[in-house]
């Protein structure tokens, strides 16, 4: 069983800062792209960053500037880390991640999201 586990949501003032971080576990061979989506009180689910094994990274018009997403390979984990937070930002975030187990692949594995409120 594969699962992705996301951790660092909260509340924080506008202008402030989080950083969330979402660890693969289980059986694991390679974690193939990793990213972020959030999902707002009725809106859709949006794309907030991607990043690829190598590195490269993508980013909503939105968030460019302010937020930057990394990973650690040998852990298996992606961070989001986020700067500069407006109240618009508020949303669940959830972490995406294509993995690969010695005899199971997993295409678009979801977390089970966290909650990020950006409020004074």
């Amino acid at each position: 069983q594969v699962q992705l586990v996301e951790s660092g949501g909260g509340l924080v003032e506008p202008g402030g800062s989080l950083r969330l971080s979402c660890v693969a576990s289980g059986n694991i061979n390679i974690v193939y792209t990793m990213g972020w989506y959030r999902q707002a009180p009725g809106k859709q689910r949006e794309l907030v960053a991607t990043i690829t094994r190598g590195g490269s990274t993508n980013y909503a018009d939105s968030v460019k500037g302010r937020f930057t997403i990394s990973r650690d390979n040998a852990k298996n984990t992606v961070y989001l880390q986020m700067n500069s937070l407006k109240p618009e930002d508020t949303a669940v975030y959830y972490c995406n991640a294509d993995v690969s187990s010695p005899y199971t692949y997993y295409p678009n594995l979801w977390g089970q999201g966290t909650q990020v409120t950006v409020s004074s």
